[in-house]
Order: structure tokens, then C-alpha cells, then sequence
């Protein structure tokens, strides 16, 4: 079976291929024989006028990859690109901001429902951002809390000082990403305010804060899926004189196992991450039991996962989208 794919991310020029998910999967398509064509999510458009049910075109190009730095793609000649004539599989794969701009792009790929594949679920992904539909499964979470209001945070932050925990709270926002604007405030509270009204003025929408956890110091571990199933993990450490663990932010990576509690989080998981067709979907565990996101818009991880592990999680991937795509 061979498909043709078009990749929804951004400009290939800036990726850095040695750590790259996206271009690995892309490399993994071509592989397969699979024909490749990559877009910018800003040129998407939609024309009821040509018919009944409307039409849904990109701008976008046809590309070949190569695991050579600094010339790892070769782009054809832009064209006009129907995501459903032109296309079988579109990969939802740019980065955030999860804005109104990213939620509109689900709503237009929604419409390819039945007649174009799209992966992840864009109707789930809308619906599952990653420190939202992690409340859903609170029994495996730490203390958390989500709001507005610095009133409400002291008194949050009072709690969990009643009930044993140390007193340093974690602010991030709650569709960051990549470890950005993530910041730790002692139990003395001496740069809460100062947080607050950066994250209020900076973001609409509340923030979350959960108590500072000392394990994160041994590192917090990256557990992908593949169709509700485990495919691999990597334990993230902070870099020096850092507390967040993100690759992105200076972290390192080794390889590691999953502790009896992560496979009761994988397990607990699986079944509805499958049934919402969230193919591949990145968790964050810390302490070996503390669930803190399940990343549904663009998991990353599965390069370093690979080279530590010999395991091969593109395929994996692949093999569950040509299942899919044969089911449709």
C-alpha cells in the first residue's frame, strides 16, 4: 500500500533533523514508497462553491528527505493540493501556540472525516490539549490546580503546605509547550505576584500550578503510545541548574524502563487514546507515578526513544496508520 501524505507543519528549513519526530516519520513514509507533500497550516482553505460539502485545498509541495544536514529536503513546485483528490493521510504535525488559529485549523480538517485520514484526530486533538485532558485521569496526578486569581493560588499553595508538601509551587501556562515559561516559585512566595501578572497579561486563559516535585531531579520520563499501545520511553534529566527536564530546554536523555505505576497509567490510557484516534501521543511521568500531560498535538521524543532503545517507533506508527487508513 503506498499513500500519499501531506505533512501540515513548519518551515522544513528550521528543523533540526538529528532530534527531529517529524522528520523521522517523514523519512519513514518515504521509505514505505509513500509520496510526501508538505504545507503551511496558514494556507489551508476552504470553497463551498465547487460543490456540494465544500472543498478543502493547501498550498503546498511535494518533498523529498534525506538524513543530510543542511540539505535534508529537496521541495518541488508549489501547486494547489485538494486534501481530498490530491491526498490519503494528513500529518497534524506543527508546533504550537494551541490558539484560535490551531483550533480553526481542526475545525477545517475535521470536514476531511471519512474520505481523508487525519493523525492525529483533529476533533480529538481540539478537544484533548495536553494539561486539559490530563484532568481526566486526577487519581494518577499530583495536586493540581487551575486559575486566574493570586488570592486563590496562595490558598492552594497553603494546602499543600498543611498536607506535608514542601511549599514550592510550579506555574506554567496551560498551553504552553516545549518547557516554555515555566517557572518554580519558592514556598515563601516572594515571586508570586510578579508570575501572576506576567501570566495575566500575557495569556487569556487560567494557568496551572501543581507543588514543586523533588523527583523531577532524577528526571522526567517521556512514555510514547502508538494506538493506545506502549512503544517506548526515555528518562528526560534537567540540564545544570535547571529544574525543567525538556530536551528542548537543555535536558539529556537515557534510556529507561516503566515502573509498575506507568503501566498502570499506560493501560489506563490506551483504550480511550485508541478510540479517539489519537495515534501517537507522548505522556509525562515524573517520580515513576506522578502523570503531569498526555500531548496529542505534536509528540515528540521517538528519536532519542529509538537510539537508545534499537527499536524503530516510526514504523510503528506507520503500521498503525495504514491499518487505519485500509480501515476507513
Amino acid at each position: 500500500m503506498t499513500l500519499r501524505v501531506a505533512v501540515q507543519m513548519d518551515p522544513l528549513e528550521t528543523i533540526k533533523i538529528g532530534g527531529d519526530s517529524s522528520f523521522a516519520l517523514m523519512l519513514a513514509a518515504q521509505a514505505r514508497g509513500h509520496t510526501l507533500f508538505h504545507y503551511d497550516v496558514r494556507t489551508l482553505a476552504y470553497d463551498t462553491a465547487s460543490g456540494a460539502g465544500g472543498r478543502l485545498t493547501c498550498w503546498g509541495a511535494p518533498i523529498t528527505v534525506q538524513r543530510v544536514e543542511g540539505a535534508h529536503f529537496t521541495r518541488g513546485e508549489y501547486r494547489l493540493i485538494d486534501l481530498v483528490a490530491d491526498v490519503d493521510v494528513v500529518l497534524m504535525r506543527q508546533d504550537p501556540p494551541f490558539d484560535l488559529g490551531y483550533i480553526t485549523a481542526t475545525h477545517l480538517l475535521e470536514r476531511l472525516a471519512g474520505q481523508t485520514l487525519v493523525v492525529n484526530d483533529p476533533a480529538s486533538v481540539r478537544n484533548a490539549p495536553e494539561k486539559v485532558f490530563v484532568l481526566d485521569y486526577a487519581r494518577f496526578m499530583p495536586p493540581t490546580f487551575i486559575a486566574r486569581r493570586i488570592e486563590d493560588v496562595k490558598r492552594f499553595q497553603q494546602q499543600m503546605l498543611d498536607a506535608g508538601h514542601p511549599g514550592d509551587l510550579v506555574v506554567k501556562p496551560l498551553h504552553g509547550n516545549g518547557g516554555k515559561a515555566v517557572f518554580r516559585v519558592p514556598a515563601d512566595g516572594s515571586n508570586l505576584g510578579a508570575l501572576v501578572e506576567m501570566f495575566q497579561s500575557a495569556w487569556v486563559e487560567p494557568f496551572m500550578v501543581q507543588p514543586f516535585l523533588p523527583d523531577v531531579s532524577e528526571g522526567d520520563k517521556r512514555i510514547v503510545l502508538v494506538d493506545g499501545e506502549f512503544a517506548g520511553a526515555i528518562n528526560r534529566k534537567p540540564g545544570e541548574g535547571e529544574f525543567r527536564s525538556n530536551l528542548a530546554v537543555g535536558g539529556s536523555a537515557e534510556a529507561c524502563g516503566l515502573t509498575s505505576a506507568e503501566e498502570e497509567i499506560c493501560a489506563a490510557l490506551g483504550g480511550e487514546l485508541k478510540a479517539r484516534g489519537l495515534v501517537f501521543v507522548g505522556i509525562d511521568v515524573i517520580g515513576g507515578k506522578w502523570l503531569t500531560e498526555i500531548n496529542v498535538t505534536s509528540p515528540t521524543g521517538i528519536v532519542a526513544i529509538d537510539r537508545f532503545n534499537g527499536t524503530d517507533t516510526s514504523a510503528l506508527i506507520w503500521d498503525a496508520i495504514e491499518r487505519r487508513h485500509h480501515a476507513m
